[in-house]
């Protein structure tokens, strides 16, 4: 079957921005543009844990090995009263070497360079810095992006293509031409403070990835670097200006961590604090324009499920496109696209990622293995080989496989072929 050629414009040079382009960079009648408003990729502290199922996106996309090259993957995973003692743990969480999805670790700044990489050897995919989108035309054929480059660089200008996909981040512009301020959910009474620092949490028998249940002190510690940089992601009063929280770290961190610590014992790398949310967009699709990862929806930080949900959003997407460009599927897989990946934000990363939050921030430590179901659960893997799978294969639940409305056909695999 001949394959249709087409135009996708990707607003957004994120993580999602980006993978999504080595995903349909890999269909060669697909030719991908790809605009941000930055000058360069964002290395503010942010996520960086990608679970198994992220990890599966990314070994599509071509990229683990070199992620895997200058990341890690995380040994235990523990929670952990104010004290530093053990409440309950999963061993060897990522199931490492068993698992060859295992828990992967590396900052979203080194994977934004990474993937830049891989992105500028693809002859397919055009990147457009310094290109900050004011307005979306649906057509009836084409989609526009209108761009402004500033006086620099000639003024506004459209980019046309067959489909547009907003994957510009929680204040996405594209979302905004869609729904204008409509982004229904709430905001959380929390400030969290993403902070990067060298602190050797080891010498205090600290795992590499810890969830500290207080309901002033929670915090979140994971180790993020081979040569020692971790995570400490805190709750902060949310009265605080940026400036306050910034001289309130300090006294914060001396209080909560362990051993106490005064400046001079850590190197403090980064400070970033920021409000939390839990949203979704009406819609992931109107006409020819998508949107996908924070752009289409967002959640607390706590077990990582905004990143890796957001990834798993541009690998379904991707098979989208790439049915529509086989002649494998018909527009209206989109239209499954936005329904399913919706309600499965509805039913899992939702509600998940809520309880995540509430469990640091709003349980009693001391009942914990008692109230919180998931934590008794935990425990329970443990002791019980069955139960821990179980609790492996959870990570699996946001996924979905958008090949099985493919029209009876054959998917290229490298130079093999796979009858679906």
């Amino acid at each position: 079957m001949p394959l249709k050629h087409s135009q996708v414009i990707i607003v957004g040079a994120g993580p999602s921005g980006l993978v999504l382009s080595l995903l349909l960079a890999k269909v060669p009648s697909i030719r991908v543009t790809l605009i941000d408003a930055a000058s360069q990729v964002d290395d503010r502290p942010r996520a960086a844990h990608y679970a198994p199922s992220a990890v599966r996106v990314l070994a599509s996309a071509g990229v683990l090995p070199d992620i895997r090259d200058r990341g890690l993957i995380p040994g235990n995973m523990t929670w952990r009263n104010i004290k530093g003692e053990a409440i309950t743990s999963i061993k060897n969480v990522s199931q490492h070497p068993y698992n060859p999805e295992a828990l992967t670790v590396l900052p979203l700044g080194m994977l934004g360079k990474l993937l830049l990489e891989h992105v500028a050897r693809q002859s397919n995919i055009e990147v457009r810095w310094n290109a900050k989108v004011v307005d979306v035309i649906d057509g009836d054929k084409k989609v526009q992006a209108v761009i402004d480059r500033g006086a620099k660089h000639g003024g506004n200008e459209q980019v046309e293509g067959d489909y547009l996909v907003g994957c510009d981040g929680a204040t996405s512009r594209v979302r905004r031409t869609l729904f204008g301020s409509s982004f229904p959910g709430k905001t959380w009474d929390a400030q969290i403070v993403a902070t990067n620092v060298y602190y050797p949490f080891e010498k205090f028998g600290y795992d590499d990835v810890n969830f500290v249940i207080d309901p002033v002190d929670y915090y979140l510690a994971a180790k993020l670097t081979t040569d020692g940089l971790w995570r400490v992601s805190y709750g902060e009063d949310t009265s605080l200006t940026p400036e306050q929280v910034i001289a309130h770290q300090p006294a914060k961190y001396e209080r909560m961590l362990p051993g106490n610590p005064k400046p001079g014992s850590y190197k403090l790398m980064n400070v970033g604090p920021y409000r939390i949310h839990q949203r979704c967009a009406p819609s992931f699709r109107v006409g020819r324009v998508l949107l996908a990862a924070d752009a289409a929806h967002l959640c607390n930080p706590f077990g990582g499920l905004g990143l890796t949900g957001g990834l798993v959003d541009v690998g379904g997407l991707a098979q989208c496109l790439e049915g529509i460009a086989r002649g494998f599927a018909g527009d209206g897989i989109l239209d499954l696209y936005s329904s399913v990946r919706r309600n499965i934000w509805a039913t899992i990363i939702d509600p998940i990622s809520s309880e995540n939050f509430l469990r640091v921030s709003a349980t009693d430590p001391e009942k914990a293995l008692t109230d919180d179901s998931f934590l008794v659960m935990v425990d329970e893997a443990g002791k019980d080989a069955e139960k821990r799978r179980i609790l492996d294969e959870g990570a699996y639940d946001i996924c979905h496989d958008f090949r099985q409305y493919w029209k009876e056909g054959y998917l290229e695999v490298g130079q093999k072929e796979a009858k679906l």
